[in-house]
C-alpha cells in the first residue's frame, strides 16, 4: 500500500512539473544581430529593428533595454505587455557623430520570460 502511494505521489510531482514548464511567457526574435555596413557620420543617426513574438502562454512584459553603456545609443520598445502569439518591435538608435571607425555595440533586453538578458548587437563602420 505504501509503495502504491508513494508511486502515485511521484507521478503527481511529475505531473505537476511539466505542467508548470510549458506555462509563462517566451520571446522569439527574428534576428539578434544587424549590420549598418559603412555608414558616414555626417548623415546622422541610424536605426536597426528588431522584431520579435511573444511565443509563450502568458503575456510578455519587457522591463528594460539598456543602451550599450554609451549615450550613442537610444533604444525603444513597447511598454505595455504582449499578449501570447503577438509581435512587437524593439528599436535601436545610433548617433555616429564624433565617431570614426569599426564598431561593435550590444544592448540587453530583460523581461519576465527569462533572468537572462538577451543581447541584441550591432555593428558597422563610421568612415568619413
Amino acid at each position: 500500500m505504501k509503495r502504491v502511494l508513494f508511486t502515485a505521489f511521484i507521478a503527481l510531482i511529475a505531473a505537476l512539473a511539466a505542467s508548470a514548464a510549458g506555462k509563462g511567457a517566451a520571446i522569439t526574435f527574428s534576428e539578434t544581430k544587424h549590420d549598418f555596413g559603412n555608414i558616414r557620420a555626417v548623415d546622422g543617426k541610424v536605426t536597426a529593428t528588431y522584431r520579435f513574438t511573444n511565443t509563450g502562454t502568458e503575456p510578455l512584459v519587457i522591463i528594460t533595454v539598456t543602451n550599450g553603456g554609451c549615450g550613442c545609443t537610444t533604444p525603444s520598445y513597447p511598454k505595455a505587455p504582449i499578449a501570447p502569439g503577438k509581435s512587437g518591435e524593439i528599436t535601436i538608435q545610433f548617433d555616429p557623430s564624433g565617431r570614426r571607425g569599426e564598431f561593435n555595440r550590444e544592448v540587453k533586453v530583460k523581461t519576465n520570460a527569462s533572468k537572462k538578458r538577451i543581447p541584441l548587437m550591432f555593428s558597422g563602420a563610421i568612415v568619413p
